[in-house]
């Protein structure tokens, strides 16, 4: 790594703490679109401040989890500051110590995923953080490890993606016109891909491709965007993902997902996956609720086989919390199965990424898909992403699917690069 290759936002972002005009804040947030290189020069920069004013001291890299935080910063963070720092890690303990210019820090690893996670944090005293996609931590653990830093001389490094526009860290840390903010002593720089010299125009191309909607204006422009109207929006085009018929190339493989509903409504579609893209070429949809008469596990079982028939299916992949229909497969002997993952946020933003680089269709005969993703909305009364759970049953076992499954296409299309 050289000065020459970093842009002037990537500097000032490493060597804030020691300029004259920026040196007495006490914190920097770095927020921004997806491959600017952002965490990267905070990273080496964190880094360079703890070694250049400190010694003897600790410190504390957050992330969302641990591994995510060894993936994302620690494990290119040897290789950024290879040369100039003496690193020993010690991945079993979660903490690295380094050493420079006869000064020698400890620096621990800290995950923050879920509201229990400050509990982790609690005790410890620092004289520095850099909490890594702080948007992704519940507030009591950032607010637990800001708070551990009372060292004197103490700075807080602070980076992430947008998220919601009601989310409480741009609230409270970045929007120009929250008092909250008005009263934090930090340094706020917005990094685009522009910011990253790495980048060459093909590669910028390729991740403006791969996200549209919300997530578009947030990991492409950078933008703190509520989520609002319909999910797929324009991602999906009636004139250009819905096709006719398939036609079977004889490398294919079917799987089945399903979205299983006893009182709400039963989703069951079956995908023909070939090497670059899957298409959904039929579809089970039954509505308890509105036809009045509910199915049992084994009724939902013969419309399965019966969907299934003429096909040679690798996975049948339901929803972990239908485990009385789980098992009901199970007994019969005849079908795989494997528990989706059904995760929401990311199941819908990798759709939308596989809508729009080609590589997902939808025969016409599959009318209930089709309807719900003209009805699919976001729920714009809440603070946090979330779908309106109407219409949402077909849009439920087609992210099942794409999550399970289609994660080999999606790394082709995302290459080895990804969020920062």
């Amino acid at each position: 790594m050289t000065y020459e290759n970093l842009s002037s936002k990537q500097l000032q972002s490493m060597l804030w703490w020691s300029q004259p005009d920026t040196k007495n804040y006490d914190a920097i947030v770095c927020d921004g679109s997806v491959r600017s290189g952002k965490t990267m020069s905070m990273t080496v920069g964190f880094v360079l401040w703890s070694m250049k004013n400190f010694n003897n001291q600790s410190f504390a890299f957050c992330g969302k989890t641990i591994d995510s935080l060894k993936r994302n910063v620690i494990t290119p963070m040897q290789k950024w500051l290879e040369g100039v720092v003496k690193a020993k890690v010690n991945l079993s303990s979660n903490f690295l110590d380094i050493s420079l210019c006869g000064h020698t820090n400890r620096y621990y690893f800290f995950g923050g995923k879920d509201e229990s996670s400050y509990q982790l944090i609690q005790g410890i005293t620092l004289a520095g953080i850099l909490l890594d996609e702080v948007a992704l931590m519940p507030k009591s653990f950032v607010e637990q490890a800001l708070a551990r830093c009372s060292v004197t001389g103490s700075k807080l490094w602070f980076n992430c993606n947008p998220d919601s526009s009601e989310h409480w860290f741009f609230k409270e840390w970045i929007d120009e016109n929250s008092e909250k903010t008005i009263n934090k002593n930090r340094l706020h720089l917005h990094f685009t891909m522009d910011d990253n010299f790495s980048l060459s125009d093909e590669i910028k191309q390729r991740y403006e491709r791969m996200y549209s909607g919300v997530f578009y204006d947030r990991y492409i422009r950078g933008l703190w965007v509520l989520a609002e109207g319909l999910v797929y929006g324009t991602a999906f085009r009636k004139e250009h993902h819905i096709v006719e018929n398939y036609t079977p190339t004889g490398y294919e493989f079917y799987y089945i997902s399903c979205d299983y509903g006893t009182l709400n409504p039963c989703s069951m579609g079956l995908w023909a996956v070939e090497k670059d893209k899957a298409v959904r070429i039929k579809e089970y949809y039954y509505d308890g609720r509105q036809r009045g008469v509910q199915k049992t596990d084994e009724e939902y079982y013969s419309a399965l086989e019966k969907l299934a028939d003429g096909y040679q299916i690798q996975h049948v992949i339901v929803d972990p919390s239908a485990a009385s229909f789980i098992t009901t497969i199970k007994r019969h002997g005849k079908f795989r199965v494997r528990k989706a993952d059904n995760s929401v946020i990311d199941g819908i933003r990798n759709t939308m990424t596989l809508l729009e680089n080609d590589r997902i269709f939808i025969c016409e005969c599959c009318k209930d898909i089709i309807r719900e993703f003209s009805l699919y909305r976001w729920d714009e009364k809440s603070i946090k992403d979330a779908v309106i759970k109407e219409n949402d049953h077909a849009m439920d076992d087609m992210r099942y699917f794409v999550n399970t499954t289609m994660k080999r296409i999606l790394k082709e299309i995302h290459g080895k690069g990804g969020r920062e």
